[in-house]
């Protein structure tokens, strides 16, 4: 019988791309998610991962068991918060939207301290293709996003995280690989690869192609990280992402990077919040903990 943490842990897989950092994120061991899987997959009689696969891949039921998580979690805590306001009692939580795929590998260790530190805080993660998370924040669904996106809004607050560069991930034996720089006019014919979010929230497209009359030719969307490099190593596309996520892959064989325009591509990340809301000490501590987290382990960030 499906429970309630087997749709957070199928959840947690799909969103992280890896059952150590699906563990993590559980606070759970390997083994134990391992075997909760198994379990699961035992009592309904299908495979819900192609193990073999690399990166990791849900089978069509594991899609069908995702799509119900992705329904009724949302659903549940938006349940719990209200009865908790009808008994009058409320818990200190901390809901974050993520609108950065990339951002895993300095996020959860960030998260675990935060829990460690606030072992009485309700804390979760929901990453955002499939909602707006600023309107979201707005309606009360999340506490906080960690994203670039800003609106013009006086009930948000944004805070900043730090500043990075975005790079062109190309194939080692692309005709752009060893360039120092590439610009715009170059890359007009690629194919391009990147997350399934609307091009009008890549700054790749808003704020280096189409300045410069250059229109994306995106071929393939992939919602996880390992996904997006395997597409790029087999020649599938180029992809724009922050330059941490190459040192994260190690340099990662059959991949470069070349830099966007001769003075490079920087984005900014925020921790967006409710104005009311953001001198809670529990935001103020994810956020102090985030910006020390994020210096330790991402290399060129500012």
């Amino acid at each position: 019988m499906l429970e309630i943490r087997h749709l957070t842990t199928l959840l947690a897989i799909a969103e992280t791309g890896s059952l150590t950092r699906a563990a993590k994120r559980q606070s759970l061991t390997l083994s134990a998610i391992s075997h909760q899987l198994s379990e699961l997959e035992d009592q309904l009689g299908v495979s819900l991962l192609e193990r073999r696969a690399k990166p990791l891949r849900l089978t069509p039921a594991g899609e069908r068991v995702l799509t119900c998580a992705r329904e009724v979690l949302p659903a549940l805590r938006a349940c719990e918060g209200e009865l908790q306001k009808l008994a009058g009692r409320s818990r200190a939580r901390l809901y974050l939207a993520l609108e950065c795929h990339s951002c895993f590998e300095w996020l959860l260790p960030a998260l675990s301290e935060l829990r460690a530190a606030w072992p009485e805080l309700d804390t979760d993660l929901r990453l955002g293709p499939r909602f707006d998370p600023l309107p979201a924040l707005l309606a009360g669904e999340v506490d906080a996003v960690v994203g670039t996106d800003r609106i013009a809004n006086a009930e948000l607050c944004y805070d900043a995280l730090f500043r990075y560069e975005i790079v062109l991930l190309v194939a080692s034996k692309h005709r752009l690989a060893g360039r120092a720089s590439v610009e715009p006019a170059e890359l007009g014919d690629e194919p391009f690869v990147s997350y399934p979010v609307e091009l009008e929230r890549l700054d790749f497209v808003t704020r280096f192609l189409r300045p410069a009359g250059v229109e994306p030719r995106r071929t393939r969307t992939a919602e996880q990280t390992p996904v997006l490099l395997h597409l790029v190593q087999s020649g599938h596309g180029v992809a724009a992402l922050p330059r941490w996520v190459v040192a994260d892959a190690g340099a990662q064989e059959g991949i470069t990077s070349v830099r966007l325009g001769q003075r490079g591509l920087f984005s900014e990340l925020f921790l967006a919040s409710r104005a009311r809301d953001s001198a809670a000490p529990e935001l103020r501590a994810f956020l102090a903990i985030a910006r020390r987290v994020s210096r330790e382990l991402l290399p060129g960030i500012e």
